[in-house]
């Protein structure tokens, strides 16, 4: 099936301050030609015209850009979000443990399951990579609610031996529900399997042993824990492990640092583990609206930058406020603000898309409207708003895009698009 889509796109699937202005790709009026779900083409649609001689063209109006990719965020967390008081670890035992226990009923996953991806889709989100619960359950429901959807999501059940009654499990019965979990979903639709260990202090060293015995037999899984989000936590990892050089060491002796391995904030790492990630290709999930409602600190892009650190952008709801992009790229911007850097809009967008997709391993498959990528875009409206629409009236592209950064939520995403196929709002809708 032929599909072809005219209107103003914008993709950044190189990183700008890297490659400079070159990365960004701008097509005024461009065409996106769109065979099978996947992008046979991408340009002005002046030189494009000939090829949909004998294709309807659908219009769209607003900036088409490439799905967003959440690179960090917990979806059985979504019914706490805005949950108050605490920092991580007591935040974790006031409110999230208490909630993620109810994912032990299959029922109840599926209906969480089904909300969340809907709520990213309506958020522009095409992609993402995902904690589940403990409970073996909770990564089916989350899976099959993708495959319904047609969405690209990774996940993996959460190890956690050392968890509270109702979220434990065991070194063997985790690695043996992994074992079940990656071959019940291999090769099924957009699905990719994480091996995710909570973070250091919910599993004993047998658990973690295991998960760097499941990551090294399955080359094509990824990683995915937490890694030094909050002080307490690191002194928390520094008083169990003592031999450890830092709180990465730690995850490096298991056999769980390496080009598969993406961790979740990393906002107080020392010079070692970030030269040592950036040897090994980890990647960093910046997620800036958790940080700063858990009080967790100030993430440092651009020092994770000057290690050579690949970095994308998870929204880690519920700690994180919201499970916009959009939003959460404002909020970088602040943060970096209050380090003394200047986050370009360009590098943003970067960042939610194709950096996002480099860090997950899925450069070549999504991220830059690319030929031969999949066709996941979004339709941003730069007018969804009074204020937006006064704000980016006759504007250049830079600022209309910083305008939706800082101004936009759901509302600026007009359309969502999964392999060619508009999945939200429904047609109609």
């Amino acid at each position: 099936m032929i599909r072809a889509f005219r209107g103003e796109i914008l993709a950044v699937p190189r990183d700008p301050l890297r490659d400079g202005p070159e990365a960004i790709v701008h097509h005024a009026d461009g065409l996106l030609l769109v065979e099978d779900g996947i992008v046979a083409a991408c340009g002005p649609f002046a030189d494009l015209a000939d090829r949909v001689a004998r294709t309807a063209v659908t219009p769209l109006a607003g900036l088409i850009v490439p799905g967003f990719v959440d690179t960090h965020v917990h979806y059985p967390q979504v019914g706490a979000i805005a949950a108050h008081g605490g920092q991580l670890l007591d935040w974790l035992d006031r409110h999230i443990f208490p909630a993620e226990t109810a994912f032990a009923d299959r029922a109840h996953a599926d209906a969480a399951a089904a909300f969340f991806l809907d709520r990213l889709l309506d958020h522009g989100t095409t992609t993402a990579l995902v904690f589940p619960t403990v409970h073996e359950g909770s990564v089916d429901a989350l899976f099959d609610a993708a495959l319904a959807r047609g969405m690209r999501i990774v996940s993996g059940k959460v190890l956690m031996d050392l968890g509270p009654p109702g979220l434990r499990d065991t070194a063997s019965g985790g690695r043996a529900e992994s074992e079940a979990l990656i071959a019940r979903w291999r090769g099924r639709g957009r699905i990719g399997y994480a091996v995710t260990p909570r973070f250091a202090l919910t599993s004993t060293d047998a658990q973690l042993e295991a998960a760097g015995a499941l990551l090294a037999a399955h080359p094509q899984a990824l990683l995915h824990t937490h890694l030094a989000e909050n002080h307490a936590e690191i002194a928390a990892v520094a008083r169990r492990f003592t031999t450890a050089a830092d709180y990465l060491d730690v995850y490096d002796r298991f056999g769980l640092v390496g080009p598969r391995s993406v961790f979740a904030h990393c906002v107080h790492l020392g010079d070692r583990a970030l030269g040592r990630m950036a040897q090994a290709g980890a990647g960093i999930a910046c997620c800036p609206t958790s940080n700063l409602f858990l009080g967790s600190g100030l993430f440092d892009l651009a020092r994770a930058d000057s290690f050579g650190v690949g970095v994308g952008i998870g929204s880690d709801v519920g700690a994180g406020t919201t499970l916009s992009i959009l939003g959460t790229l404002g909020e970088l911007y602040k943060v970096c603000q209050l380090r003394g850097q200047n986050l370009d809009p360009f590098r943003a967008l970067h960042l939610a898309t194709a950096g996002g997709a480099a860090i997950l391993g899925l450069a070549d498959r999504i991220g830059g409207l690319l030929a031969g990528q999949e066709a996941d875009f979004v339709v941003l409206d730069p007018a969804a708003t009074p204020l937006l629409a006064r704000r980016t009236a006759g504007r250049p592209l830079a600022e209309r895009l910083f305008a939706l950064q800082i101004l936009g939520d759901d509302r600026a995403v007009a359309a969502t698009y999964v392999a060619g196929e508009r999945v939200a709002p429904p047609a109609g809708a």
